[in-house]
């Protein structure tokens, strides 16, 4: 789980990174209702990481 500097009151779950585009994917969490669409991210926009459970 991690969280943006652009929206630090969200929680977005990691679905992938790629060190070489310096790129992750994520999306909302806790998931809406129909679900949440993934979206990329630099890297350099996550402000702090968290691993599943605490």
């Amino acid at each position: 789980m991690v969280r943006v500097a652009s929206n630090p009151d969200h929680t977005y779950q990691v679905l992938n990174i790629d060190p070489d585009a310096s790129t992750c994917w994520v999306r909302r969490w806790p998931l809406s209702r129909h679900g949440s669409p993934p979206f990329a991210l630099p890297l350099n926009q996550l402000t702090s990481l968290e691993r599943p459970g605490g």
